[in-house]
């Protein structure tokens, strides 16, 4: 403990802000009161308490960010900022053009109209797909309802793009620092600016 004047300060801790590629079969939280893995189990050598930013469900993969950082996690999570979330998406069967276009007009779901910003088709067989999508909010489950709602069920998902954040190539499982510059282009990210990515995967 260090003091001053004979009164203990309290040192605060370095904000850090984490990019995560979070393997299917991990929950996106601190704790589970069941004991299921959760995605603190990948982060053994992070000393500070880091908290993820947003959901990203229990089979599903890709970008997770964790940080310590109020005003940043504020900017990201709060839904009157609209940070789109971009996803390859794997789906059963193939859309045609006008189903990709009700997505876009939007859809009805319990829970109120839900839109994505943007979808086009990567890749394509005869029995499934894989889509990239983005969207704007982070409601629970979002994309998976919205594809069930025109009739083409999610099989994998993985998310590929927070806000201006991209998962690049880090390897499924490691994480890594953002950058200074990562961090400048979050807070002055605005809505707008996505951008489409190449599929990099073989299923």
């Amino acid at each position: 403990h260090i003091k001053v004047d004979g009164k203990r300060l309290t040192l605060l801790e370095p904000e850090i802000t984490l990019l995560l590629n979070k393997p299917r079969g991990y929950l996106s939280t601190v704790k589970d009161p069941k004991g299921r893995p959760t995605v603190m189990d990948l982060l053994g050598t992070v000393r500070q308490r880091v908290y993820p930013l947003g959901r990203l469900d229990f089979d599903a993969e890709g970008l997770l960010l964790l940080t310590n950082d109020g005003a940043l996690a504020y900017h990201l999570s709060h839904p009157k900022f609209m940070v789109p979330r971009t996803y390859w998406v794997k789906i059963q069967g193939v859309p045609d053009e006008k189903k990709l276009i009700q997505l876009k007009r939007g859809v009805m779901l319990e829970d109120g109209k839900a839109r994505v910003v943007s979808s086009h088709i990567l890749r394509q067989k005869e029995k499934n797909s894989w889509i990239e999508v983005t969207v704007s909010e982070g409601r629970n489950h979002l994309v998976k309802r919205l594809f069930a709602t025109i009739g083409h069920p999610v099989l994998k998902l993985k998310r590929v793009g927070f806000g201006p954040i991209r998962l690049g190539t880090l390897p499924i499982g490691q994480y890594r620092l953002l950058t200074d510059e990562e961090i400048i282009k979050i807070k002055k990210f605005r809505v707008g600016a996505i951008h489409e990515s190449p599929l990099r995967r073989s299923e």
